[in-house]
């Protein structure tokens, strides 16, 4: 079991790339917590409960440096929280692992397809706000299910249909509180709490990153996030679709 200092700093890693791309905190640290022998519901009710706290201050943040479209963060918002509840109820009764093949062979394309916008000129992103009450419901379906995934599915769809980078990570972030509330809720109401001193460490690691996190998103320029993007997410489903086939 990782002990305290472990898990502050594994904590802020995870926060720095999540706050600064708009994913990746949640299947990180749930992955680093499944290869210390925790059951899946066990790992994703902990992270779920860092993430409050985390989301919280990465989506202050975020709304601080102007990183925060209000229509896009209402769109994904109330869908989000429906789709998280029902995923995290799934997930106590269904093992997640069934799932993530598919996931993540799906968002190995959706990479490739970032990777790809960054080469090139695309036409304005239009009809967004139609799609995305219906991409919030399935991304927090997703990352109730599988302990992670509403900014990889999220955040990647709407940077792959044109989306302006750091509008579309910082209203993924600040709507990520709300999912990972009614998440972790739904969870520790089904499964309880343990290894308080890990879900602590993640906590205190996460807040101190946050700011950092969303400072860096609004500085970066919009190419190198979408490579950064891009990259991050063909190495995580490469990597979960390889060790969920294995």
């Amino acid at each position: 079991m990782p002990g305290l200092l472990v898990s502050v700093l594994f904590g802020f890693i995870a926060q720095t790339i999540d706050g600064a791309l708009g994913m990746a905190y949640g299947v990180s640290c749930t992955t680093f917590l499944l290869t210390f022998g925790i059951t899946p519901a066990v790992a994703t009710t902990s992270v779920k409960v860092s993430e409050i706290f985390t989301t919280a201050v990465s989506g202050l943040s975020h709304l601080r440096f102007g990183n925060v479209d209000r229509k896009l963060f209402l769109k994904l918002c109330v869908p989000g929280v429906t789709g998280g509840i029902i995923g995290a109820f799934i997930l106590s009764q269904v093992p997640g692992e069934r799932i993530k093949p598919f996931v993540s062979a799906y968002l190995l394309i959706m990479g490739g397809i970032i990777l790809a916008r960054a080469f090139r000129k695309t036409a304005a992103f239009a009809k967004l706000q139609d799609r995305a009450v219906p991409l919030g419901f399935i991304g927090g379906l997703l990352d109730g299910i599988g302990g992670g995934g509403w900014g990889p599915v999220v955040t990647t769809n709407l940077i792959a249909r044109g989306r302006e980078p750091h509008l579309a990570i910082g209203s993924v972030n600040l709507a990520e509180f709300f999912v990972t509330g009614a998440q972790a809720i739904t969870l520790t109401s089904l499964v309880g709490l343990q290894h308080k001193e890990v879900v602590l460490g993640l906590i205190i690691g996460g807040v101190v990153a946050a700011p950092l996190a969303a400072y860096l998103c609004k500085k970066i320029p919009t190419k190198t996030l979408l490579v950064l993007v891009g990259s991050l997410i063909i190495l995580l489903s490469l990597r979960n679709l390889f060790a969920a086939l294995r």
